[in-house]
Protein backbone atom coordinates (compact mmCIF):
# COMPACT_ATOMS: atom_id res chain seq x y z
CA UNK A 1 0.00 0.00 0.00
CA UNK A 2 1.52 3.68 -0.72
CA UNK A 3 1.86 5.88 2.00
CA UNK A 4 0.15 8.83 1.44
CA UNK A 5 2.49 11.61 2.71
CA UNK A 6 0.93 15.30 4.42
CA UNK A 7 1.94 16.68 0.81
CA UNK A 8 0.25 14.49 -1.08
CA UNK A 9 -2.67 14.85 0.97
CA UNK A 10 -2.99 18.39 0.59
CA UNK A 11 -2.35 18.02 -3.18
CA UNK A 12 -5.18 15.60 -3.49
CA UNK A 13 -8.37 16.00 -5.09
CA UNK A 14 -11.01 16.60 -2.52
CA UNK A 15 -12.47 13.39 -0.74
CA UNK A 16 -9.16 11.48 -1.77
CA UNK A 17 -7.76 11.56 1.55
CA UNK A 18 -11.00 10.48 2.95
CA UNK A 19 -10.96 7.33 0.52
CA UNK A 20 -7.74 6.65 1.89
CA UNK A 21 -8.33 6.92 5.67
CA UNK A 22 -11.36 4.59 4.82
CA UNK A 23 -9.43 1.85 2.99
CA UNK A 24 -6.58 2.08 5.73
CA UNK A 25 -9.61 1.32 8.43
CA UNK A 26 -10.80 -1.00 5.95
CA UNK A 27 -7.77 -2.83 5.89
CA UNK A 28 -7.40 -2.99 9.26
CA UNK A 29 -11.12 -4.10 10.39
CA UNK A 30 -11.45 -6.26 7.42
CA UNK A 31 -13.91 -5.85 4.77
CA UNK A 32 -15.36 -9.71 5.87
CA UNK A 33 -16.34 -7.95 9.25
CA UNK A 34 -18.18 -5.64 7.87
CA UNK A 35 -21.19 -7.83 9.26
CA UNK A 36 -19.32 -7.43 12.74
CA UNK A 37 -20.15 -3.49 13.17
CA UNK A 38 -23.75 -4.09 11.64
CA UNK A 39 -24.43 -6.63 14.60
CA UNK A 40 -22.45 -4.61 16.81
CA UNK A 41 -24.79 -1.48 16.32
CA UNK A 42 -27.91 -3.84 15.99
CA UNK A 43 -26.48 -4.62 19.69
CA UNK A 44 -26.20 -0.82 20.97
CA UNK A 45 -29.47 0.54 19.63
CA UNK A 46 -31.84 -3.13 21.17
CA UNK A 47 -30.24 -2.70 24.98
CA UNK A 48 -29.91 1.54 24.39
CA UNK A 49 -33.88 0.88 23.62
CA UNK A 50 -34.30 -1.61 26.76
CA UNK A 51 -32.63 0.74 29.08
CA UNK A 52 -31.84 4.21 28.71
CA UNK A 53 -28.89 3.38 31.33
CA UNK A 54 -27.16 1.13 28.60
CA UNK A 55 -25.40 3.68 26.29
CA UNK A 56 -23.87 6.25 28.68
CA UNK A 57 -20.65 7.24 29.52
CA UNK A 58 -20.31 4.86 32.65
CA UNK A 59 -21.56 2.45 31.23
CA UNK A 60 -19.56 1.97 28.07
CA UNK A 61 -16.43 2.31 30.62
CA UNK A 62 -17.85 -0.72 32.41
CA UNK A 63 -17.77 -2.35 29.56
CA UNK A 64 -14.73 -1.73 28.08
CA UNK A 65 -12.89 -2.25 31.80
CA UNK A 66 -15.06 -5.65 31.71
CA UNK A 67 -13.73 -6.55 28.02
CA UNK A 68 -9.82 -5.35 28.28
CA UNK A 69 -8.94 -9.06 30.00
CA UNK A 70 -10.38 -10.83 26.83
CA UNK A 71 -9.46 -8.39 24.57
CA UNK A 72 -5.67 -9.23 25.74
CA UNK A 73 -5.93 -12.92 25.11
CA UNK A 74 -7.77 -12.51 22.08
CA UNK A 75 -5.47 -10.43 20.35
CA UNK A 76 -2.71 -13.27 21.50
CA UNK A 77 -5.07 -16.04 20.49
CA UNK A 78 -5.41 -14.54 16.87
CA UNK A 79 -1.61 -14.50 16.49
CA UNK A 80 -1.19 -18.00 17.39
CA UNK A 81 -4.33 -19.34 15.27
CA UNK A 82 -2.73 -17.52 12.28
CA UNK A 83 0.11 -19.62 13.05
CA UNK A 84 -1.81 -22.81 12.61
CA UNK A 85 -1.90 -23.85 16.79
CA UNK A 86 -4.19 -23.23 18.92
CA UNK A 87 -3.67 -21.92 23.47
CA UNK A 88 -6.55 -23.85 25.65
CA UNK A 89 -4.54 -22.41 28.75
CA UNK A 90 -4.73 -19.03 28.48
CA UNK A 91 -7.50 -18.65 31.38
CA UNK A 92 -5.31 -20.67 33.75
CA UNK A 93 -2.25 -18.51 32.98
CA UNK A 94 -3.52 -15.64 33.77
CA UNK A 95 -5.16 -16.81 37.41
CA UNK A 96 -1.27 -18.26 37.71
CA UNK A 97 -0.10 -14.59 37.03
CA UNK A 98 -2.54 -13.13 39.32
CA UNK A 99 -1.50 -15.15 42.61
CA UNK A 100 2.38 -14.69 41.69
CA UNK A 101 1.63 -11.04 41.23
CA UNK A 102 -0.35 -10.59 44.26
CA UNK A 103 1.86 -13.36 46.69
CA UNK A 104 5.43 -11.49 45.57
CA UNK A 105 4.29 -8.33 46.15
CA UNK A 106 2.74 -8.80 49.65
CA UNK A 107 5.61 -11.04 51.14
CA UNK A 108 8.36 -8.44 49.39
CA UNK A 109 6.98 -5.33 51.35
CA UNK A 110 4.73 -4.45 49.08
CA UNK A 111 6.92 -3.79 46.49
CA UNK A 112 4.29 -4.01 43.12
CA UNK A 113 7.30 -3.57 40.41
CA UNK A 114 8.59 -6.63 41.84
CA UNK A 115 5.67 -8.70 41.79
CA UNK A 116 4.70 -7.53 38.18
CA UNK A 117 7.74 -8.21 37.44
CA UNK A 118 7.42 -12.03 38.47
CA UNK A 119 4.77 -12.50 37.15
CA UNK A 120 5.67 -11.72 33.63
CA UNK A 121 8.85 -14.07 34.19
CA UNK A 122 6.27 -16.42 35.47
CA UNK A 123 4.32 -16.10 32.03
CA UNK A 124 7.18 -16.38 29.82
CA UNK A 125 8.38 -19.61 31.09
CA UNK A 126 4.82 -20.87 31.05
CA UNK A 127 4.21 -19.90 27.62
CA UNK A 128 7.61 -21.28 26.46
CA UNK A 129 6.78 -25.13 28.48
CA UNK A 130 3.85 -25.25 25.99
CA UNK A 131 5.37 -24.38 23.34
CA UNK A 132 8.56 -26.66 23.89
CA UNK A 133 5.90 -29.49 24.62
CA UNK A 134 4.38 -28.89 21.07
CA UNK A 135 7.60 -28.54 19.31
CA UNK A 136 9.47 -31.25 21.04
CA UNK A 137 6.96 -33.29 22.50
CA UNK A 138 5.22 -33.56 19.04
CA UNK A 139 1.97 -33.27 20.88
CA UNK A 140 -1.06 -31.55 19.38
CA UNK A 141 -1.48 -28.05 20.29
CA UNK A 142 -5.29 -28.53 21.59
CA UNK A 143 -4.37 -31.35 23.65
CA UNK A 144 -0.82 -30.03 24.82
CA UNK A 145 -3.03 -26.53 26.08
CA UNK A 146 -5.56 -28.84 27.43
CA UNK A 147 -3.19 -30.21 29.68
CA UNK A 148 -1.98 -26.71 30.20
CA UNK A 149 -5.45 -25.63 31.13
CA UNK A 150 -5.68 -28.29 34.23
CA UNK A 151 -2.08 -28.09 34.93
CA UNK A 152 -1.92 -24.24 35.58
CA UNK A 153 -5.20 -24.12 37.13
CA UNK A 154 -3.91 -26.49 39.89
CA UNK A 155 -0.80 -24.85 40.04
CA UNK A 156 -2.78 -21.98 40.80
CA UNK A 157 -4.39 -23.20 43.53
CA UNK A 158 -1.49 -24.73 45.43
CA UNK A 159 0.39 -21.13 45.40
CA UNK A 160 -3.05 -20.09 46.96
CA UNK A 161 -4.81 -22.81 48.84
CA UNK A 162 -7.62 -22.36 46.51
CA UNK A 163 -8.11 -18.36 47.98
CA UNK A 164 -7.50 -15.36 47.25
CA UNK A 165 -3.78 -14.11 47.90
CA UNK A 166 -2.77 -10.30 49.44
CA UNK A 167 -4.32 -7.08 48.62
CA UNK A 168 -3.00 -5.00 46.73
CA UNK A 169 -4.99 -1.43 46.46
CA UNK A 170 -2.68 -0.05 49.30
CA UNK A 171 -0.31 0.31 46.41
CA UNK A 172 -0.25 3.77 44.05
CA UNK A 173 0.96 1.60 41.02
CA UNK A 174 -1.92 -1.26 41.24
CA UNK A 175 -4.05 1.58 42.01
CA UNK A 176 -3.97 3.16 38.83
CA UNK A 177 -3.57 -0.33 36.78
CA UNK A 178 -6.83 -1.36 37.36
CA UNK A 179 -9.08 2.25 38.45
CA UNK A 180 -6.89 4.75 37.07
CA UNK A 181 -7.76 6.92 33.41
CA UNK A 182 -5.86 9.05 31.10
CA UNK A 183 -7.89 11.56 29.35
CA UNK A 184 -10.97 10.25 30.64
CA UNK A 185 -10.69 6.18 30.03
CA UNK A 186 -9.33 3.80 31.92
CA UNK A 187 -6.24 2.49 32.02
CA UNK A 188 -6.73 -0.59 31.18
CA UNK A 189 -8.06 -0.29 27.73
CA UNK A 190 -5.01 2.05 27.13
CA UNK A 191 -2.69 -1.14 28.14
CA UNK A 192 -5.34 -2.90 25.59
CA UNK A 193 -4.56 -0.92 22.72
CA UNK A 194 -1.13 -0.18 23.59
CA UNK A 195 -0.99 -4.53 23.31
CA UNK A 196 -3.18 -4.10 19.94
CA UNK A 197 -1.40 -2.03 17.79
CA UNK A 198 1.74 -3.25 18.62
CA UNK A 199 0.51 -6.64 17.59
CA UNK A 200 -1.04 -5.13 14.69
CA UNK A 201 2.23 -3.69 13.54
CA UNK A 202 3.88 -6.90 13.94
CA UNK A 203 1.92 -8.87 12.11
CA UNK A 204 1.49 -6.09 9.20
CA UNK A 205 4.50 -4.65 9.00
CA UNK A 206 7.39 -6.72 10.06
CA UNK A 207 9.24 -10.00 8.20
CA UNK A 208 8.70 -12.02 11.65
CA UNK A 209 4.15 -10.90 10.69
CA UNK A 210 4.81 -12.31 7.12
CA UNK A 211 6.51 -15.60 8.59
CA UNK A 212 4.07 -16.39 10.87
CA UNK A 213 1.22 -16.12 8.41
CA UNK A 214 3.26 -18.31 5.80
CA UNK A 215 3.80 -20.97 8.46
CA UNK A 216 -0.28 -21.21 9.30
CA UNK A 217 -1.02 -20.84 5.53
CA UNK A 218 1.20 -23.86 4.45
CA UNK A 219 4.20 -24.87 7.05
CA UNK A 220 5.69 -27.43 4.32
CA UNK A 221 6.34 -24.20 1.67
CA UNK A 222 7.62 -21.78 4.82
CA UNK A 223 10.03 -24.65 5.93
CA UNK A 224 11.15 -24.95 2.31
CA UNK A 225 11.35 -21.23 2.55
CA UNK A 226 13.88 -21.28 5.30
CA UNK A 227 11.83 -20.46 7.78
CA UNK A 228 12.62 -21.83 11.14
CA UNK A 229 8.98 -22.77 12.15
CA UNK A 230 10.02 -24.63 15.76
CA UNK A 231 11.46 -20.91 17.31
CA UNK A 232 8.52 -19.00 15.67
CA UNK A 233 6.10 -21.68 17.93
CA UNK A 234 7.91 -21.56 20.70
CA UNK A 235 8.75 -17.51 20.35
CA UNK A 236 4.31 -17.31 20.02
CA UNK A 237 3.79 -19.67 22.63
CA UNK A 238 5.82 -17.17 25.24
CA UNK A 239 4.38 -14.13 24.11
CA UNK A 240 1.24 -15.28 24.37
CA UNK A 241 2.41 -16.39 28.49
CA UNK A 242 3.43 -12.84 28.92
CA UNK A 243 0.02 -10.91 27.50
CA UNK A 244 -1.96 -13.49 29.85
CA UNK A 245 0.54 -12.34 32.71
CA UNK A 246 -0.16 -8.89 31.87
CA UNK A 247 -4.18 -9.86 31.79
CA UNK A 248 -3.28 -11.59 35.17
CA UNK A 249 -1.68 -8.58 36.40
CA UNK A 250 -4.44 -6.67 35.52
CA UNK A 251 -7.22 -8.96 37.18
CA UNK A 252 -5.21 -8.42 40.26
CA UNK A 253 -5.48 -4.88 40.23
CA UNK A 254 -9.03 -4.46 39.33
CA UNK A 255 -10.13 -7.14 42.29
CA UNK A 256 -7.56 -6.22 45.21
CA UNK A 257 -6.08 -9.45 45.48
CA UNK A 258 -4.84 -12.55 43.50
CA UNK A 259 -7.43 -14.84 42.03
CA UNK A 260 -6.49 -18.36 41.66
CA UNK A 261 -9.67 -18.91 39.25
CA UNK A 262 -12.20 -16.50 39.97
CA UNK A 263 -12.00 -13.92 37.22
CA UNK A 264 -9.79 -16.38 34.79
CA UNK A 265 -12.16 -19.47 34.18
CA UNK A 266 -13.64 -19.35 30.30
CA UNK A 267 -11.64 -16.62 29.27
CA UNK A 268 -10.00 -19.31 26.85
CA UNK A 269 -13.33 -20.17 25.31
CA UNK A 270 -14.25 -15.99 24.91
CA UNK A 271 -10.54 -15.55 23.39
CA UNK A 272 -11.04 -18.16 20.95
CA UNK A 273 -14.71 -17.17 20.52
CA UNK A 274 -13.30 -13.60 19.70
CA UNK A 275 -10.66 -14.17 17.30
CA UNK A 276 -13.01 -16.99 15.70
CA UNK A 277 -15.75 -14.37 15.19
CA UNK A 278 -13.18 -11.76 14.13
CA UNK A 279 -12.22 -13.74 10.66
CA UNK A 280 -9.09 -16.23 12.11
CA UNK A 281 -9.63 -19.31 10.03
CA UNK A 282 -9.02 -22.17 12.59
CA UNK A 283 -6.84 -23.83 10.15
CA UNK A 284 -4.19 -21.13 10.02
CA UNK A 285 -2.80 -18.13 8.02
CA UNK A 286 -5.80 -15.91 7.81
CA UNK A 287 -6.96 -13.74 10.50
CA UNK A 288 -6.49 -9.25 11.70
CA UNK A 289 -6.42 -7.68 15.12
CA UNK A 290 -9.46 -5.78 14.00
CA UNK A 291 -11.68 -8.07 13.16
CA UNK A 292 -11.09 -9.71 16.97
CA UNK A 293 -11.14 -6.53 18.75
CA UNK A 294 -14.52 -5.85 16.88
CA UNK A 295 -15.73 -9.10 18.10
CA UNK A 296 -14.34 -8.57 21.91
CA UNK A 297 -16.54 -5.22 21.56
CA UNK A 298 -19.49 -7.44 20.37
CA UNK A 299 -19.23 -10.13 23.06
CA UNK A 300 -18.67 -7.14 26.13
CA UNK A 301 -22.18 -5.16 24.95
CA UNK A 302 -23.76 -8.68 24.07
CA UNK A 303 -22.75 -9.64 28.00
CA UNK A 304 -23.15 -6.25 29.43
CA UNK A 305 -26.95 -6.25 27.96
CA UNK A 306 -27.91 -9.22 29.30
CA UNK A 307 -26.27 -8.74 32.68
CA UNK A 308 -28.39 -5.17 32.40
CA UNK A 309 -31.46 -6.45 31.87
CA UNK A 310 -31.41 -9.29 34.63
CA UNK A 311 -30.57 -12.06 32.54
CA UNK A 312 -29.63 -15.22 34.10
CA UNK A 313 -25.45 -15.41 33.18
CA UNK A 314 -25.86 -18.95 32.26
CA UNK A 315 -27.34 -17.74 29.02
CA UNK A 316 -23.97 -15.90 28.12
CA UNK A 317 -22.55 -18.75 27.93
CA UNK A 318 -24.86 -20.37 25.40
CA UNK A 319 -24.36 -17.44 23.39
CA UNK A 320 -21.04 -17.30 23.50
CA UNK A 321 -21.17 -21.21 22.02
CA UNK A 322 -23.88 -20.37 19.53
CA UNK A 323 -21.53 -17.33 18.32
CA UNK A 324 -18.39 -19.78 18.13
CA UNK A 325 -20.50 -22.04 16.35
CA UNK A 326 -21.99 -20.13 13.93
CA UNK A 327 -18.17 -18.44 13.31
CA UNK A 328 -17.02 -21.98 12.34
CA UNK A 329 -19.74 -22.52 10.09
CA UNK A 330 -19.16 -19.07 8.02
CA UNK A 331 -15.51 -19.76 7.71
CA UNK A 332 -16.50 -23.36 6.56
CA UNK A 333 -18.66 -21.99 3.55
CA UNK A 334 -16.64 -19.52 2.53
CA UNK A 335 -13.55 -21.64 2.47
CA UNK A 336 -15.83 -24.27 0.49
CA UNK A 337 -14.05 -26.88 2.24
CA UNK A 338 -15.70 -30.22 2.92
CA UNK A 339 -18.68 -31.03 5.30
CA UNK A 340 -17.54 -33.83 7.60
CA UNK A 341 -19.17 -36.77 6.58
CA UNK A 342 -21.02 -35.59 3.34
CA UNK A 343 -20.27 -36.51 -0.18
CA UNK A 344 -18.28 -34.06 -2.34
Amino acid sequence: MTTITPQATKDAPPGQGAVGGSRTLLSFVGGQNLSLIGALAVVLALFGILNENYLSVSNMQVIAEAATITGLLAVVQTVVIICGGLDISVGSQVGVASVVSAMVFTSTGDNALLGVAVAVGVGVLVGVLNGLVIVYGRVNPTIATLAGLAAYKGLAQLLSDGRAQGYVLNDDIFVFLGRGKVAGIPAMVWILIAVAVAVHLLLTRTDIGRNIYAIGGNDTAARLAGININKYLVAVYALIGVVAAIAGILLTARTGSGQPTSGSEGLELKAITAAALGGCALRGGKGGIGGTLLAVALLGCLENGLTVEGINSFWQNVAQGALLVIAVVIQQRRSGERAVGLPT
